[in-house]
C-alpha cells in the first residue's frame, strides 16, 4: 500500500473529496450565484424614469378629463346656476331624478337607446370577429395587408362625412333613387323612413368601425398554435370543426373581455351619429340618451336633470360590468378583474 505525502502548504484531501474525485470549489460551487441586492424604491424610480415620462401624458389626461370630471356629478343633486357656480348652487337632493323619471321624453330616449344597443350587440359586435376570421384565412400576406388597410380606413372618417355619404347614396335624391328613377321604378326614401332608421344606423356603424375592431381579434388569432390546426386536420376535422373546436376556444377569453367592456358601455350608443340624423326622422325615433342629455342640458338649460341622466347611465354601466364579470368567473373565464 502506497501512501502519497502531501506537498508542503497543501492540506490533505477529505474522504468525500477523494471519493468523488471533485476538488472543493468545483462545478457545484461555481454554479451558485449570489442573489442580487434588492434595489430601493428611489433606484427603481430612477431606472424607470423614462418610461414614467412616456406614461405621464396619458395619466394626466385620464385624471383631468375622467376622474376629475366625476366631481361634476354633484350637479345632479343641485339646482345648478351657471352664474353662481357649482358650490353656491342650492342643494335639491333627488329632485332632479324625480323630474327626470317623470319626463316622457327621457323614457322615449331610453327606449330608443336600449333598442339600438341590443341591435348593436347582436349585429355589430360579431362583425369584427367575423371579419377578423375572414382576414386570418387569407393566404397571401400582400392581399391580407391590402384588405386590412381598406377596412381600417372608414374608422378615420368623421361621422359628418359618413352621414353625408349615406345621404348621397340612399337619400331622397341619392344615387339609388336616381338609378331607380332612370329605369322607371318607384323610388324609396330610406334616410327619412322612421322604420328603416335603426337598421340604417347599425349598418353605418358596421361599415365605419368593423374594420378597426378587428385589430384585437387579429392579435389574438396570431397567438393560436398552428400545430392545433395541423393535428385537427390530420384527425379529419373540416374548416367548420377547426373553427369551432380550435379557433374560438383559443380566443374565447378575448371575446369575453370585449363583451364585458361593451356591456358596460352599452347605453353610450354614440352622439354625433344620432345628433346629425335626429331631425331627419324626428325625436320620437332618433332621440337617444346622449342627445337627450345635450338638448336638456345645453339647449334648455336643465343642467341638473341632464347630469342626473348621465349619472344614472354611468351607474347602470358599472352595474352591468360587475354582473357580467361575475358571470364570466362562473364560466371559468378571467374577465376584466379577479
Amino acid at each position: 500500500m502506497t501512501v502519497t505525502a502531501a506537498t508542503p502548504g497543501e492540506s490533505p484531501a477529505s474522504p468525500a473529496a477523494a471519493s468523488d474525485g471533485a476538488p472543493p470549489g468545483g462545478p457545484q460551487a461555481k454554479g451558485r450565484r449570489k442573489p442580487k441586492p434588492k434595489r430601493s424604491r428611489a433606484q427603481r424610480l430612477r431606472r424607470d424614469l423614462f418610461l414614467i415620462g412616456l406614461m405621464l401624458p396619458g395619466v394626466i389626461y385620464f385624471v383631468v378629463f375622467h376622474y376629475g370630471a366625476l366631481f361634476g356629478n354633484m350637479i345632479a343633486f343641485k339646482d345648478y346656476v351657471t352664474f353662481i357656480g357649482v358650490w353656491d348652487s342650492a342643494w335639491v337632493g333627488v329632485d332632479n331624478f324625480t323630474v327626470l323619471l317623470a319626463d316622457p321624453d327621457f323614457w322615449n330616449a331610453a327606449g330608443n337607446t336600449v333598442t339600438i344597443a341590443v341591435l348593436q350587440l347582436a349585429f355589430f359586435f360579431p362583425a369584427p370577429l367575423a371579419l377578423a376570421l375572414l382576414l386570418n384565412s387569407l393566404v397571401g400576406d400582400k392581399i391580407r395587408r391590402f384588405v386590412q388597410s381598406v377596412v381600417y380606413l372608414p374608422h378615420f372618417i368623421s361621422w359628418v362625412i359618413v352621414v353625408a355619404l349615406f345621404n348621397q347614396v340612399l337619400g331622397d335624391v341619392g344615387v339609388l333613387n336616381g338609378i331607380l328613377d332612370d329605369n322607371g321604378l318607384s323610388t324609396i326614401d330610406i334616410i327619412g323612413n322612421a322604420d328603416a332608421y335603426k337598421p340604417l344606423v347599425i349598418a353605418q356603424v358596421i361599415w365605419k368601425e368593423a374594420g378597426w375592431g378587428t385589430i384585437i381579434f387579429l392579435a389574438a388569432l396570431a397567438n393560436v398554435d398552428e400545430q392545433l390546426y395541423e393535428a385537427s386536420a390530420i384527425d379529419g376535422a373540416g374548416w367548420w370543426r377547426r373553427l369551432w373546436h380550435v379557433t374560438l376556444p383559443a380566443i374565447r377569453p378575448v371575446i369575453v373581455l370585449l363583451l364585458i367592456l361593451r356591456l358596460g358601455d352599452i347605453l353610450t350608443v354614440g352622439f354625433e351619429q344620432f345628433f346629425l340624423q335626429r331631425d331627419t326622422v324626428g325625436p320620437e325615433v332618433g332621440e337617444v340618451l346622449d342627445t337627450f342629455i345635450y338638448w336638456s342640458g345645453i339647449q334648455d338649460g336643465h343642467f341638473g336633470v341632464a347630469a342626473a341622466a348621465g349619472l344614472m347611465k354611468g351607474v347602470l354601466g358599472v352595474a352591468l360590468i360587475y354582473a357580467a364579470n361575475k358571470i364570466s368567473h362562473r364560466l371559468g373565464e378571467q374577465g376584466v378583474y379577479r
